[in-house]
């Protein structure tokens, strides 16, 4: 089993969305396998089909003068942001496929949300973060803790000491259409975190964010690039496929070539 893998660098939110609902027809229709977007946008805020608009702390007007873009979409999930040094990942996958864990004719939503976590926390320890799941909280985070003298952090302290939060790495929020998910998952790398003090992340204010650049030993070099090549390689692990790169979005939807007896004419 495969899976088509399309880098298309920093592109526009909207041209994002129109490039992924071109491959999710695709994929409906049969034309292409489940296909796996990774991306960069310019700085947006989108808003999920649960968000809620006290959640995006700057005015509209503020936003617009520095070119930051507000998207209302379909997937699940609250506010949350999009940035330069941000890797955003598109799964477009049948959730009717041949998929591990799948149990009766479908994977469900949840367990894709999961397995979509798995390749998040797996990518992160590629770089030495070490990552994990929080109950109710979808998404990537770092460990908590209890800070020393020294101001580092130990994941074991004394009970009524004083406690460091854990912090987002990654959010994810996933839309299912005729069996068919759409968006994904965005992980911060090198993001520019005061980015995030336009809104409240996914309405959660007891918590915040952080990225492999500041959480990585620096000789890890959590680079865009590096970080896209864990994310591809950890995707087909998780999702049992290997992973064929695509040129281009043409490549991708290329017409497969019939067979020859159907192309000689007649």
């Amino acid at each position: 089993m495969f899976l088509h893998l399309l880098q298309l660098g920093r592109i526009p939110y909207a041209e994002g969305l129109d490039i992924q609902a071109r491959v999710v027809a695709a994929r409906k229709a049969g034309f292409i396998g489940d296909t796996l977007l990774l991306l960069e946008h310019p700085p947006v805020i989108t808003l999920g089909r649960n968000a809620s608009r006290a959640n995006i702390l700057a005015g509209d007007d503020w936003l617009r003068a520095r070119g930051v873009e507000l998207h209302e979409v379909n997937r699940g999930g609250d506010v949350t942001y999009h940035g330069p040094g941000q890797l955003v990942g598109y799964p477009i996958v049948d959730l009717r496929g041949d998929l591990p864990g799948k149990r009766g004719p479908y994977l469900g939503p949840v367990d894709f949300v999961r397995m979509l976590e798995e390749v998040l926390v797996r990518t992160c320890a590629d770089f030495g973060v070490m990552a994990k799941r929080i109950p109710k909280c979808t998404g990537v985070w770092t460990f908590g803790g209890t800070p020393t003298r020294d101001d580092k952090t130990v994941t074991n302290g004394a009970p009524g000491s004083s406690t460091i939060p854990e912090k987002k790495l990654a959010a994810i929020g996933v839309h299912v259409s005729q069996g068919v998910t759409s968006h994904g998952f965005a992980l911060n790398v090198t993001t520019d975190l005061r980015d995030f003090d336009w809104i409240i992340p996914c309405g959660i204010t007891d918590r915040g964010v952080t990225s492999l650049e500041i959480e990585a030993d620096p000789a890890t070099e959590p680079t865009m690039e590096r970080a896209a090549n864990a994310a591809a390689r950890n995707f087909g692990r998780v999702f049992g496929r290997q992973m064929v790169w695509c040129e281009s979005l043409e490549q991708l939807l290329a017409p497969a070539p019939r067979a020859a007896h159907e192309s000689k004419d007649l």
